[in-house]
Formats: C-alpha cells, sequence, structure tokens
C-alpha cells in the first residue's frame, strides 16, 4: 500500500504520516427504539441514537463503517469490537490510522499527544510556542479533519441520518451502511 498523494504531496505531512492510511472516528445517527431501550440508546447527544463507527481514506471515501452500536457505548469498546471481526477494520502491518485524543494509543491507531494543545489556530499567534507536541498535534489535526468533512458530506447528502427515522431498528442500520457506502462510489 502505498503513501496517498495528500500526504506524499505535502512537506506539511510528508515523511512524518507517509504511512497513514486514513482517519477513524464516530458520529452519533438518530435512532428511534423501542422505549425499553431508550436509556442506553441515549448518550451524550441527549437524544437516541446509534453511534457509528466509520474509516475514511484521504479521498473521503469511507472504507469501514460499523453501525447498530447504541448511543452511550463508549468509542473505544466499538472500536475494539470492529478491529476483532473479519469484517471489521483491518490495519496493514506497518501502516496507521489517525484519531482523536479520546483514545490511547494502541497498535495502528495514533492519536494526538494528551494534555497538549490540539487546534493551536485557536491560539493568538503571539501567544503560541510550538514545541515539538504541539506541531505533532497541529498536523495530526490538520489531517483529521478529513473525517469531520466527511460526515458533513454524507450528513448533506443524507438529511434522513439526522431526522426521527421511522423504521424498525434493523433497517434503520442497513439505511446508514448504504448512506455510507454511497458516498464516494
Amino acid at each position: 500500500m502505498n503513501t496517498p498523494p495528500k500526504i506524499k504531496n505535502s512537506h506539511r505531512w510528508f515523511p512524518y504520516f507517509r504511512d497513514c492510511i486514513g482517519v477513524i472516528d464516530d458520529t452519533h445517527v438518530t435512532s428511534k427504539v423501542p422505549r425499553s431501550m431508550s436509556t442506553t440508546f441515549r448518550g451524550r447527544k441527549h437524544y437516541t441514537s446509534q453511534n457509528v463507527l466509520a474509516a475514511v481514506d484521504f479521498d473521503m471515501r469511507f472504507t469501514c463503517v460499523l453501525a447498530g452500536w447504541d448511543g452511550s457505548a463508549h468509542d473505544a469498546s466499538i472500536l475494539a469490537d470492529s478491529l476483532s471481526r473479519p469484517d471489521g477494520l483491518q490495519i496493514p502491518e506497518g501502516k496507521f490510522y489517525l484519531r482523536d485524543d479520546g483514545y490511547v494509543c494502541r497498535h495502528g491507531i495514533l492519536p494526538p499527544f494528551r494534555k497538549t494543545r490540539y487546534r493551536l489556530n485557536e491560539v493568538p499567534a503571539k501567544h503560541r510556542s510550538l514545541n515539538a507536541r504541539e506541531l505533532f498535534n497541529l498536523k495530526h489535526s490538520s489531517l483529521r479533519v478529513t473525517i469531520e468533512r466527511a460526515f458533513a458530506a454524507l450528513k448533506n447528502r443524507f438529511k434522513v441520518l439526522d431526522q426521527k427515522p421511522f423504521h424498525m431498528f434493523d433497517t434503520q442500520v442497513k439505511l446508514v451502511l448504504a448512506a455510507f457506502f454511497t458516498i464516494g462510489s
């Protein structure tokens, strides 16, 4: 697997991220579930949702999607499940995915440095002191935004993902998967 052109053709990211093949993150999709299940599907978003794990390459194509987890499920549990499935997230030897700071570093997953400023563009230039960790986090963040753009494009194209569904939950999960894999094709 070669270095993605977005990284290879940029002095900003190459050679530091030459073995990075994409970004993973979770997003919440509005869900309708039976009242008896609503507590577990109500996460930090205060509405019932399914937590969907996705991997995206630097062409904003979704390469792996795991849908159907309850909205209160911790992202680390969903990631562990995906990594354990034969059809889940596969990380080739020597390659890695970027991840947000809510995760610990593990084989094939690279989060930013913890307890280090992450979005330096939010700090006025005169107050910036770019040490190595802050510089790394800035570059990490500027690449990781790829998945945020992909999620925004997906939800903009498929408005049904943010509306209260009227289908049974199994069908809702299938609709989410269909929407994710329609983007980029």
